[in-house]
């Protein structure tokens, strides 16, 4: 199972990175193969290649904004949550993918 993710907030700072370790922390103990692009205060980091949005089952969107270069994923069927969602329950929400 693979899952891409983009996670972003308001300021950038710390909210987006807090729920990007933890989905990655979570996907690591359900044996999911996870890469996690974050939009914060230093732009796009870990950017998601169009062929990795390509190639995966699931797309997970973690934002309180609306995610820079958003083209790449347009079309494609995709999951919203709230960066806190991504933050407080991370295990239930990639369970609902597998």
């Amino acid at each position: 199972m693979k899952v891409v993710a983009i996670t972003a907030c308001h300021t950038g700072i710390a909210h987006c990175y807090m729920a990007a370790d933890r989905l990655v922390e979570a996907a690591r103990s359900l044996n999911i193969q996870i890469k996690v692009e974050t939009q914060g205060a230093m732009g796009i980091e870990n950017k998601i290649s169009e062929r990795e949005f390509d190639s995966a089952d699931h797309i997970l969107l973690a934002t309180e904004i609306s995610p820079s270069e958003s083209e790449r994923y347009a079309g494609k069927p995709l999951t919203i949550v709230s960066v806190q969602e991504a933050i407080n329950h991370p295990i239930a929400l990639l369970k609902k993918f597998k």
